[in-house]
């Protein structure tokens, strides 16, 4: 009988998903000071250079252990699937692009309010997943109804909800997931 080995199947996502748990853990024990500092974006001055750098590094944060698992568990489900898909180095491009991109609107629009966390990974992962049977010419059924459920309920929690989730960064990385799963298959 063959043995059972355990594999790095997926060092991409694995790695985000260790690294993000460090940064929770660390966040835990400085008692939110490092997220403060690293991790969550907000309307800082331009000239302090972690500015730029929380633009990236703000889907490593989290609010805690609940926020976390189920960013984790979605980017564990979906990632591993695209990552075998895409590659590596693709998938890597898709976390920073969304990370970029949620970073500089969160800090243009919202000066008062701070960012943290990879939801919106998460959303350009469930729209680029959408994209996985997707044929030039056509497009998928699932993409209409993935944007419809997703981006459609966080529209409407945006506009009725007042909560701390910030709905623009899901949709902002649902388009980021849409606008790159496109490009990437429609040769």
């Amino acid at each position: 009988m063959k043995k059972l080995k355990i594999t790095f199947n997926s060092p991409v996502v694995l790695g985000f998903i260790f690294i993000s748990l460090a940064v929770l853990i660390l966040g835990i024990l400085t008692m939110g000071k490092s997220n403060e500092l690293l991790f969550m974006t907000y309307h800082s001055s331009l000239a302090n250079p972690l500015t730029y750098v929380r633009f990236f590094t703000h889907v490593l944060g989290h609010g805690g252990w609940g926020h976390y698992i189920g960013n984790a568990s979605y980017i564990l489900l979906l990632g591993p699937m695209l990552e075998e898909k895409y590659g590596s180095k693709r998938i890597l491009w898709v976390i920073l692009i969304t990370a970029v991109v949620t970073g500089v609107v969160n800090y243009v629009l919202f000066w008062n309010v701070a960012l943290c966390g990879a939801s919106g990974v998460v959303f350009a992962f469930i729209l680029l997943t959408s994209f996985t049977s997707f044929k030039n010419g056509e497009i998928p059924l699932t993409f209409i109804l993935v944007a419809i459920v997703f981006i459609g309920q966080q529209v409407y929690e945006g506009v009725f909800l007042q909560d701390d989730i910030s709905n623009l960064s899901h949709i902002l990385g649902g388009v980021v997931g849409a606008v790159v799963g496109y490009r990437l298959n429609k040769k």
